[in-house]
């Protein structure tokens, strides 16, 4: 933490990464000096002598110096030990600050090293890759005509820092990149210094816990931070610089790219398991998101007035401009605005009656009259009217770049910013449903019906133009608020366009009814109608979540049926033929394994493509990731690249959750970086799918044997999981799974009911507590045996898994995966967390069971890959995670020691705030050490 610090790149690399040593070294400096000021010369010896031996510890495991580790950490007094913690917490904090900031400078140092070379991975290889295979204008503009990518932000509990703690950090990132600046003088260094010295304080005396769990409307606010610090500016850059390199390869053409990439957004929407988001919060979620997009817009425009002083003294402007300001002052009255007084600045005139309708675009009784903006394509006229205008006196590159910049604003924003989805568990419409169907005497018990008789009433009802609810009728108020959301989204898409609420999704979705239910209640307020000629008006999809493994194989069966029913054929023709699913990559992990979940995940991709191709619909999947491993977490290109090229055709949503939106768009930078790559992404599948590569002979070959190791993985992982008596207390005894529900980091209960068994445990706070307690088991367990069980000793099966492993993207990705699980895996450490087990019978005989197939799947990954060392292959991972270790493991044993205390005392229904205080520190320090929670 002081000047010993060490570098988290290895020596030997040279160029900027000497600037990222530097950093870390520069901070860790900072933070040693902050101990000494808060804590005295004492705190930063302590804290010296805690990582040396954890470091030795590392390089060589001694028995002796471990028990003279563990000695020293749990000798520490209370006080000490707290500031203890929280010292080695912010020191990955401010590690993970210069890291982030030095991917920045990495991309800068090569386009700066390389001149005009193209960076692997950049927009512009995409398409120079387009323009190298002889792919003609037409097929590239059905490529970018058919490529979608919505990115949908979530309010999942998984990140564990405090936006007060980010708003620091940003600082601190901002500061420490003013180090590269060459003209710095001695005295502005200095000055620079101290203030990274007051930011490091203020670090140290903020509170990095959350006093309350934050409400459904503080989660929409922080979801907002990254429109308002990043997206609103980088998502417009992306398109561009697509657009950019399209007229360098392809300059026949005037390009306009369609709106393929957008942000969406479940928080405020999701009231799956979450009694806090009621009707009335999804309404003020959707207000929020106006006000924000029309205070960026009134930003824009007031850099436009400083920027447009053009003078009709000295240009001719547009008659078509001067039109407008005349059609302007009869109806416009200026209230929030002055009008321009200078009469020959025309362009100044137009922007400040813009200003005025986007203020009155807030006032309701306005609707409907020229004083406001009534939907956003209104406001993009105004904009293209000014657009000609400058091009009329050749003022052309202000009108290519701000000018452009603020349109394409307007088209991907609107007035809404971005698409809310709302999603509910299947089992609160079948009830609602019941309910309504008893008071109107259709049917006494609704839920007691088999599911074709289901299927066959609600069909019945959705041809039915009569009414199924009434006002007279009192209803429960889970059955109320079950309607009062559909009238929400009909009033909402009234007034904030229909864009703003399109999909209704539908967790544990396991029948066609579940979605047949939810297009009846869609009925009701006018969001689905079926006219006297058959034509249907459908504003509102029914979106199936499948996420178990039963659920994936029963999937196109469900579609299947749907599909045959006339009038769901007719909705899904209204949605333009295009149906969307999600896939659940953390129930069905949780459920079946990591091998099995990634398996059976491909085959319900390619089989649900089969079924909707059948009849004619295309489908735009969902993907439900999480950041961990153990959640189908990985980088969005990768994401992108894994999905089977032919089922992307009708676009792509993938969730972006906790820690992961701010490591990905808390930086311009690196949201830009990230956003390109998802971009060159899109492009390679889409002509990956256009253009298919000849299909390896030994692809059904593969898929066999995928098959078969899969059945063995889930198996195993269940042998343990489900039918192992004693797992679940093993579970909650060695990992920290009571405790991260005290941890005030969502507004969503860890638990689906107040229920103890595993099925209603979240896939969230299970992957948080294995990653915590160092096993990660989650995102490995299962994979050795099922690999072992196909080999068999034979030497050409394994020759076979290697030939996999380098021809087989789907197998690739998921050796990779495991690869990086079992590295941020440590079972010494996780033994220490097994010690809290109080039947010795249970923890040997588990953890024995873990330590086996954690060694061979160690084993059978180092045989198929070729490798000395899990990840050779990904050396600047290997070395953070290597040098990360160290740093973390400290953290690790004061967790085991201060949970093994605070269960003592909670067995004797005793409590000590404090402790629990500090162990939620270490729960945050954990979390930023490994980068990841769930």
């Amino acid at each position: 933490m002081s000047e010993q610090s060490v570098s988290l790149t290895a020596a030997s690399r040279t160029g900027s990464n000497n600037l990222l040593r530097r950093d870390v070294r520069f901070l860790g400096n900072i933070l040693g000096e902050v101990l000494v000021h808060q804590g005295g010369r004492e705190l930063l010896e302590i804290v010296e002598q805690i990582r040396e031996q954890s470091k030795a510890l590392r390089a060589e495991f001694v028995p002796e110096l471990f028990e003279q580790f563990k000695s020293t950490v749990s000798s520490l007094n209370p006080d000490i030990r707290h500031q203890v913690i929280r010292a080695f917490a912010l020191y990955f904090q401010l590690v993970n600050i210069a890291e982030q900031n030095h991917r920045i400078r990495r991309k800068r140092d090569y386009e700066v090293s390389t001149g005009e070379a193209i960076q692997r991975g950049s927009i512009e290889s995409a398409i120079q890759d387009l323009k190298e295979r002889r792919i003609d204008i037409n097929d590239v503009q059905d490529i970018l005509g058919g490529i979608s990518l919505e990115l949908v932000m979530t309010a999942h509990p998984t990140e564990a820092t405090r936006r007060a703690v980010l708003d620091i950090h940003k600082r601190i990132a901002e500061d420490v990149m003013l180090l590269d600046n060459p003209t710095l003088t001695y005295r502005e260094r200095e000055k620079l210094k101290e203030k990274l010295m007051n930011e490091v304080l203020i670090l140290w005396q903020t509170d990095e816990l959350r006093d309350r769990k934050p409400t459904v409307i503080d989660e929409v606010r922080n979801g907002l931070y990254y429109f308002d610090e990043t997206l609103f500016e980088v998502l417009p850059n992306v398109y561009e610089e697509l657009e950019r390199c399209l007229n360098k390869y392809y300059p026949a053409e005037h390009w306009h790219v369609p709106d393929y990439l957008r942000f969406g957004s479940w928080i405020g929407g999701d009231r799956d398991g979450n009694p806090s988001v009621k009707a009335n919060v999804t309404w003020e979620t959707l207000q929020l998101h106006r006000q924000l997009a029309l205070r960026k817009y009134e930003e824009k425009l007031n850099g436009l007035m400083d920027l447009l002083s053009f003078s009709t003294n000295l240009v001719t402007v547009s008659d078509e401009l001067i039109e407008s300001i005349r059609i302007d002052r009869e109806h416009v009255e200026l209230k929030c605005v002055e009008l321009w007084r200078n009469t020959k600045e025309p362009y100044r005139i137009k922007l400040g009656f813009m200003l005025e309708k986007l203020a009155n675009t807030r006032d309701e009784s306005l609707k409907g009259t020229p004083m406001r903006y009534n939907n956003p394509n209104e406001l993009r006229d105004d904009l293209l009217v000014i657009d000609r205008s400058l091009r009329h006196h050749y003022a052309n590159y202000v009108a290519d770049t701000d000018l452009a910049k603020l349109v394409r604003q307007v088209e991907l924003f609107g007035f809404h910013l971005m698409a809310l989805d709302i999603r509910q568990h299947s089992k609160e419409h079948e009830n609602a449903m019941a309910e309504i169907l008893a008071k109107m005497h259709i049917v006494e018990d609704y839920a007691s019906l088999s599911e074709p008789e289901k299927t066959e009433l609600l069909h019945k009802l959705l041809n039915d133009p009569r009414p199924l609810t009434s006002s007279h009728l009192d209803y429960s108020e889970a059955t109320r608020e079950c309607l009062d959301v559909y009238h929400t989204i009909y009033r909402a898409q009234g007034e904030f366009g229909e864009n703003c609420i399109n999909s209704y999704l539908i967790s544990m979705t396991q029948a066609a009814s579940d979605l047949l239910e939810v297009m009846v209640f869609a009925k009701e307020v006018g969001l689905f109608r079926q006219e006297a000629s058959g034509t249907v008006r459908c504003t509102l999809q029914s979106v199936p979540l499948f996420e178990t493994i039963d659920d994936l194989h029963a999937a196109p069966g469900i579609m299947t049926e749907l599909f045959e029913l006339p009038v769901y054929r007719k909705a899904v023709e209204a949605r333009g033929d295009l149906h969307e699913i999600m896939l659940g990559y953390s129930d069905s992990n949780k459920d079946g394994g990591v091998v099995t979940a990634n398996w059976e995940l491909r085959v319900a991709l390619k089989e649900i493509t089969a079924a909707a191709k059948a009849y004619g619909v295309k489908l735009k999947f969902f993907h439900g990731r999480g950041g961990a491993l153990g959640r189908g977490g990985m980088p969005l290109n990768r994401s992108i690249l894994a999905q089977p090229p032919h089922t992307i055709g009708g676009g792509i949503k993938i969730t972006e959750q906790g820690e992961v939106l701010s490591s990905r768009y808390s930086m311009q930078g690196i949201a830009y970086r990230s956003l390109e790559q998802a971009t060159w992404a899109l492009i390679t599948a889409a002509r990956m799918a256009k253009y298919p590569e000849q299909e390896s002979a030994s692809e059904a070959e593969w898929d066999a044997i995928a098959r078969s190791i899969s059945e063995t993985a889930l198996n195993k992982y269940q042998d343990l999981i489900f039918r192992d008596p004693d797992f679940l207390q093993f579970f909650r005894e060695s990992t920290p799974l009571p405790e991260v529900g005290e941890l005030n980091i969502g507004s969503r209960p860890s638990k689906r009911k107040n229920s103890d068994r595993f099925e209603d445990l979240r896939a969230i706070p299970w992957v948080f507590a294995w990653t915590q307690s160092r096993y990660l088991l989650p995102a490995w367990y299962a994979a050795g045996t099922a690999l072992q069980q196909y080999v068999l000793d034979q030497p050409e099966k394994m020759d076979t898994l290697k030939t996999m492993y380098e021809h087989f993207p789907f197998f690739r990705s998921l050796i990779d995966n495991l690869q990086m699980a079992l590295a941020k895996s440590d079972l010494i450490i996780a033994k220490e967390y097994a010690t809290m087990i109080k039947d010795q019978s249970i923890r040997d005989r588990i953890f024995s069971q873990i330590e086996e197939e954690y060694a061979l799947t160690s084993k059978l990954i180092l045989d198929i890959t070729g490798q000395e060392e899990i990840l050779d292959n990904v050396p600047v991972i290997q070395e953070s995670i290597r040098l990360r270790n160290p740093y973390v493991d400290p953290l690790s044993y004061m967790q085991v020691q201060l949970l093994t205390e605070l269960r003592e005392l909670r067995d004797n229904d005793q409590d000590d705030p404090e402790l629990l205080r500090e162990v939620l520190l270490t729960i945050n320090g954990i979390a930023a050490g490994l980068r990841n929670t769930g």
